[in-house]
């Protein structure tokens, strides 16, 4: 594996994460500093996941696993079996002794990453990095090309019944208070219709800078998820269009101490199905 020498190095002004020593441990959400400091720890296991291998192997964190966002999904933008999935994230190099770090350019693919992890029963200790490839570099810190890190032990497929919830679900919650649909689709998409009684939210409000995948504050994610209706003691039920973004939203509602779950098919399993109800 060939190390890059860093492009620049980052002003002062985008060191906005906390350092290493401030942080005992991962977190859901992880600084650039933490990881710096941990990556070359073996009970961390970090995964990229990128558009494709040429991309990852143009450039990476050190020690990173591939994961193509295509290799963990089957028919109509579901995941694959659990075993299967299991499989695949193991190759990549997350096992069930290490703390995984994700991380990747599209957001909404980090989002479904953490949500395909967590359907495994491992969010528990996954955590995204508060960055990506580009922050990473623009820090001073080194890029890796070449093959993957490869695998490292075993993931284990865990039941974890409290991350998804599928149609039949959302609809016999739709008027439980305990609960809040959000629609995170763009205005365009919801025009053409939505599942009654949701809120929307834009998903790239969850951003403080979208480019340099860095998030707001927690308390500012909470107030956005409030002023969409999800008060305290409610659980977020995100959807979108094919469930990636909605996924993204399920990892960011637990930054803000929000509880969440999300609906996998979303709006394209939900508009197909026969009886169930549209609003526009």
């Amino acid at each position: 594996m060939m190390l890059i020498a860093p492009v620049t190095l980052l002003v002062t002004a985008l060191q906005c994460a906390p350092a290493a020593s401030a942080q005992s441990k991962p977190d859901l959400l992880v600084s650039l500093d933490w990881l710096r400091a941990h990556a070359d720890d073996p009970k961390v296991a970090i995964l990229d996941i990128a558009g494709d291998r040429a991309e990852f192997e143009r450039g990476h964190i050190p020690h990173a696993g591939y994961v193509g966002h295509m290799d963990t999904i089957a028919d109509e933008h579901r995941l694959i079996a659990p075993q299967e999935l299991a499989a695949v994230l193991a190759r990549a190099g997350a096992t069930d002794e290490t703390r995984i770090v994700i991380y990747g350019e599209d957001g909404m693919s980090v989002g479904w990453l953490f949500m395909a992890l967590a359907s495994l029963g491992h969010g528990g200790h996954t955590s995204v990095l508060d960055g990506n490839l580009r922050t990473w570099t623009r820090a001073g810190y080194p890029a890796a090309t070449g093959a993957s890190a490869g695998p490292r032990g075993t993931l284990t497929a865990r039941p974890a019944g409290d991350v998804v919830g599928e149609a039949p679900w959302v609809r016999d919650h739709l008027k439980d208070a305990a609960f809040q649909l959000l629609d995170v689709r763009s205005e365009r998409e919801w025009s053409g219709g939505m599942i009654p009684g949701a809120t929307r939210i834009r998903w790239e409000d969850l951003y403080s800078d979208l480019a340099a995948g860095r998030f707001k504050p927690a308390a500012e994610i909470r107030a956005l998820l409030e002023r969409a209706g999800v008060t305290p003691g409610r659980t977020a039920v995100t959807y979108c269009a094919v469930g990636m973004r909605a996924s993204l939203t399920y990892f960011a509602a637990p930054l803000a101490g929000v509880p969440a779950r999300v609906y996998q098919g979303s709006w394209s399993d939900w508009s197909r199905r026969d009886g169930y109800a549209v609003v526009k």
